[in-house]
């Protein structure tokens, strides 16, 4: 049986590997727009909360090293519910912080956490969903992240409201955490549900990640050791610094409108209850489209996905950094921030499939592990520029420049997306 035809559905997944999923990203989405109002409330200027809050992009870019080796080591299920054990811890130690230093060390840790959660149901994924369904169960596993960055901002809206202070809402994502931890040690665990193409399914049509040809096998594949982070950087350095820095300016444009909007509705005068409904709302328009992304990668190709969501990244910000003063500036921060979730909503789950395109198999972790590091290279590097140049001129500026680079990235996704990761449009099934 080849690997098109092999039984499968996404809703034989749904359950293990989707629900944790989405617990842990509720969490998540509940603190991440009001980590800079959290953090002006312990005393940090503008520029230092968007520091704070590009302390969860810096954990993810860090927690990226270790995290593929920990995968292969322990297997997904246990890596997730050691991330959530730390989150928890993480979240403690934001809730007792004293001051933003304290408070950005928390959120660092709250990163490191993520990535090593996000990474180990990226590789199960990767190893365990046949070809021809690959962009729409990523991108449906993107859907659940944005389902939780949509209910979570509600939750902590709902709270603040009942509450009159911000403290509570991190109490919601360590419910989520042992909520995610309970459910993973009470489902089967999926690497053990799901059994794994069989050695004579062709795995894959896909790039060879160290030559740019294509390459498709029907044999089994030979063990191979694990390698750490910068020695798998290294063996596919070719491809990483080429598409890899496409996908790190992808993650730099998700990770500067992340940041962007809690910080301009903090200059523009927004209140926090305010800006937690308004990215919720916003959240909403992204979760709409997961499904959407993954038919159009699935049907067309990538590039399909990659070029509208990324110039429209790039047109959003450019068109945010004129509004800062205008008299209507809170309903063109409403405008563009839909319109930015309505670009990233149709790439949902991009980064995720060209990461699976490009792994080699068996072991998809270390590979996965240097993907990801190039992409939140950029996802930790933007909300750090975009501090740095909003304390150095202004915030509108930070906008226009991350816009100016969005629209760079989608020439470079332009150029190699077809050389790297080619896809020949076939039947939907």
């Amino acid at each position: 049986m080849s690997n098109a035809d092999r039984p499968f559905s996404l809703r034989s997944v749904a359950l293990v590997a989707f629900l944790p999923t989405l617990l842990f990203s509720i969490g998540e989405g509940s603190i991440i727009p009001l980590i800079p109002v959290v953090a002006s409330n312990l005393g940090a200027s503008l520029a230092i909360a968007g520091v704070i809050a590009a302390m969860v992009m810096l954990g993810e870019l860090v927690g990226d090293i270790p995290s593929g080796w920990i995968v292969s080591r322990i297997g997904e299920r246990n890596a997730m519910i050691g991330a959530s054990a730390l989150t928890i811890g993480a979240v403690i130690v934001c809730i007792v912080a004293p001051n933003p230093l304290v408070l950005g060390l928390g959120i660092f840790l709250v990163g490191l956490a993520t990535a090593i959660f996000a990474l180990a149901r990226h590789a199960f994924m990767t190893n365990y969903v046949p070809l021809v369904y690959r962009a729409r169960a990523l991108s449906t596993l993107g859907g659940v992240f944005r389902a939780g960055w949509f209910v979570g901002p509600f939750l902590s809206a709902g709270l603040i409201h009942l509450t009159g202070g911000t403290q509570a809402v991190f109490w919601v994502f360590i419910v989520c955490c042992v909520g995610a931890s309970v459910m993973l040690l009470l489902l089967p665990d999926p690497s053990k549900t799901f059994a794994t193409p069989s050695a004579d399914e062709t795995v894959f049509d896909a790039t060879d990640t160290s030559t740019g040809a294509i390459s498709s096998t029907g044999t089994a594949r030979p063990a191979v050791p694990v390698q750490g982070l910068f020695q798998t950087i290294w063996s596919h350095r070719e491809v990483l610094l080429r598409l890899g820095t496409g996908a790190g300016l992808i993650g730099a444009m998700r990770a500067s409108r992340t940041v962007m909007l809690p910080l301009w509705a903090v200059s523009i005068g927004i209140s926090a209850p305010d800006t937690a409904l308004i990215i919720g709302i916003a959240g909403a328009i992204d979760f709409a489209l997961f499904y959407v992304s993954g038919q159009i990668m699935d049907r067309f190709g990538r590039i399909w996905s990659a070029l509208p969501s990324m110039i429209g990244l790039g047109a959003g910000h450019l068109a945010l950094a004129f509004t800062h003063d205008l008299p209507s500036n809170v309903e063109w921060f409403i405008g563009v921030a839909m319109f930015l979730s309505l670009a990233n909503g149709i790439g949902s789950g991009l980064l995720m499939t060209l990461g699976a395109d490009l792994a080699p198999r068996p072991n998809p972790a270390p590979f996965l592990g240097a993907w990801r590091f190039t992409a939140d290279f950029g996802s930790a590097a933007a909300p750090l520029a975009v501090a740095g140049i909003t304390a150095l001129v202004s915030l509108s500026v930070a906008s226009g420049v991350m816009g100016a680079i969005g629209l760079c990235g989608a020439v470079l996704l332009r150029r190699y997306i077809p050389r790297y990761a080619p896809h020949r449009p076939g039947r939907l099934l």
